[in-house]
Parts: structure tokens; sequence; C-alpha cells
């Protein structure tokens, strides 16, 4: 969104899972109405992969949910449940931030989009969410 970028820091509800992203102060987020997403209320900012770290020590606590096409990894702590980033299947070359899952100071600004995950295909097409885990466009 024209932002420079800069670093956030969030994770899951013990803490045990913890990272940074490089990422605008304004984001972009996305609302899904996929079975899960809709399910779990998670709207996300998409990010290069290259731009996110996962804490030392915090894949431990992870474990990983895949359905449908198995193309998305929903990723998601193993103690308090919570998936505070994931892999999602439209940027397989990127990572979803749950925006509530940022530490807070540091977005000042979510432009919320709305992706149909229930007619994934036909959104995907008449979406640029594919776009948001290019290097050049964060």
């Amino acid at each position: 969104m024209g932002d420079d970028n800069i670093i956030h820091s969030g994770g899951c509800h013990c803490k045990c899972v913890r990272w940074q992203v490089e990422a605008p102060s304004s984001v972009v987020a996305w609302s899904c109405n996929c079975s899960n997403c809709s399910m779990r209320a998670n709207t996300h900012f998409i990010v290069p992969s290259s731009k996110f770290k996962l804490a030392a020590g915090a894949e431990q606590f992870l474990t990983t949910y895949t359905f449908g096409t198995h193309t998305a990894k929903h990723t998601f702590c193993k103690l308090c449940g919570i998936t505070s980033f994931y892999f999602p299947r439209s940027n397989p070359d990127g990572v979803a931030v749950t925006v509530s899952c940022v530490d807070p100071g540091t977005i000042i600004h979510v432009e919320t989009r709305y992706y149909d995950g229930k007619n994934w295909e036909s959104s995907f097409e008449q979406s640029s969410i594919s776009s948001f885990s290019k290097a050049d466009n964060n």
C-alpha cells in the first residue's frame, strides 16, 4: 500500500510460536469464506516467504492441517491451538499472517478484501491475491 516495510512481531496465544514479518504498517488483509477460514474467522495478510522468520525453537510447537488439494498448510500451535500464520493455497510462495496475531503497535491500517473461498477457482482468477507474495509488491 505504498508504505515502507517495517518489522512486525507476533505469534500464538501461549507465546510458544513467535515470528517476525517484514511488511508495511498499512496492510491489505483477506477475509475468506472457505470452510476453514470462516470457522476460524481468520483475516490475514500475505507476504513473500523471504519476509517471514519463525523464531528459534518455535517449530517444535507447530503442527499442520491440510484438506482438499492439500496445497495450503494450516499451521497451528500444538499447545494453544492458534493459527498465527499459514501457507496459503493461493500463494504457495508466501505466508499468510493472521492480523489479530500481530503484536499491538505496528499495524496502523488494515484494508480488508473479501475472498470467495467457497468458489475458490473463480475467486482466484478474479482477484489479485497471488501478487501479494511477490517481493516487488510488498
